[in-house]
């Protein structure tokens, strides 16, 4: 088994019009064995910029506790928020230094650029970009994301059903993946509001 798929994980972000979601599912296990059933793997950095990170969930909060403090002290710094792309380039740069004894992440980047054009990427463990104007996906689920997205995903949505595409590709992708599960937790971001969710999966 590699270290990515310890703790399974599920990773998923969409863009709508003028908005994005972004979503994960609870699960943190050992292995097969289940240790908690709301864990946290979204994290926000401000209210139009999130995070999630899938892999080792130690190396997650660790990676985490990091970028608030960078984000900490650029807004001290330069008296304002960072932009999705300069945060996707700083979290890049934190594990591209770690290149050789790297953070076990997989981080989902999801925010709100200039003139509210949402931005999303993801990137590996020593932090190689990928970036996507649809979606992108991590963690263990990441092969039935990849399926259940294709398939659902359209151009241009309201913030709606954007929220009930991305909670029925996650909901139906975690029940193909035996390490992660039970639940979701969505996020839904608009220019005006952020919009969290909890989604009720199989519990098993």
């Amino acid at each position: 088994m590699s270290i990515f798929e310890y703790n399974g994980s599920a990773l998923v972000a969409m863009v709508g019009k003028n908005c994005f979601a972004i979503a994960s599912d609870r699960r943190l296990g050992v292995q097969l064995q289940t240790i908690a059933t709301d864990f946290q793997r979204i994290y926000r950095i401000h209210d139009k910029l999130f995070i999630g990170l899938s892999g080792l969930a130690t190396d997650a909060q660790t990676l985490y506790q990091r970028l608030v403090f960078r984000h900490k002290l650029y807004q001290l710094r330069e008296e304002r928020d960072m932009k999705p792309e300069t945060f996707a380039s700083l979290v890049s740069a934190i594990l591209y230094e770690k290149r050789f004894g790297p953070y076990f992440c997989q981080p989902v980047i999801a925010g709100l650029g200039e003139e509210d054009k949402p931005f999303i990427c993801t990137m590996d463990s020593i932090g190689a970009k990928e970036l996507a104007k649809d979606f992108v996906v991590a963690g263990t689920a990441s092969e039935s994301l990849y399926g259940a997205c294709e398939a659902m995903f359209k151009p241009d949505m309201e913030a709606e059903e954007l929220f009930e595409t991305i909670s029925q590709a996650l909901l139906s992708s975690v029940d193909r993946d035996c390490l992660s599960g039970w639940g979701g937790h969505v996020y839904v971001v608009t220019p005006t509001e952020v919009k969290e969710r909890i989604l009720k999966g199989r519990m098993d």
